[in-house]
């Protein structure tokens, strides 16, 4: 089942509410309003993720307005699939996502990027993260 997280609706609409903020503090955007529905029935049933089967087209149009600001790729530049690893040292993804990226559906993308991030293990949240940091004059 490919499937939106609760996550992504709430980042989805944090954006929509920065981008098209209520002229009077009850009224919202057309965007906010489409994925605050979607909000409201999976907070109603308990529901961590939502089939994009279904999915009501002008909310996901409002999800993938949000989705094209996210960063396209966790890539690095240092993979070692290329090298023969199961799993990338650099970005945290497998093998077959690395070769599939391309032909990824967006909600697919995503939940790579949730289970990449939930792990943090790979550099791009670990040795990489901290170099950017340092060069940045971060603590």
């Amino acid at each position: 089942m490919t499937a939106i997280h609760i996550t992504d609706i709430e980042a989805a609409i944090n954006y929509w509410r920065d981008r098209a903020p209520s002229p009077d503090g009850v009224l919202l955007s057309p965007e906010v309003r489409a994925l605050a529905e979607v909000y409201a029935l999976m907070i109603h049933y308990r529901a961590h993720e939502v089939s994009t089967q279904g999915f009501p087209a002008h909310a996901m149009a409002a999800w993938l307005a949000w989705y094209d600001t996210t960063p396209d790729t966790p890539c690095i530049a240092i993979c070692s699939t290329s090298q023969g690893d199961e799993k990338c040292k650099g970005c945290g993804r497998s093998f077959d996502e690395v070769q599939l990226w391309t032909a990824m559906e967006p909600v697919e993308k995503r939940a790579v990027w949730r289970r990449i991030t939930a792990e943090g293990d790979s550099w791009r949240f670990t040795r990489y993260a901290e170099r950017a940091m340092e060069k940045r004059g971060g603590a």
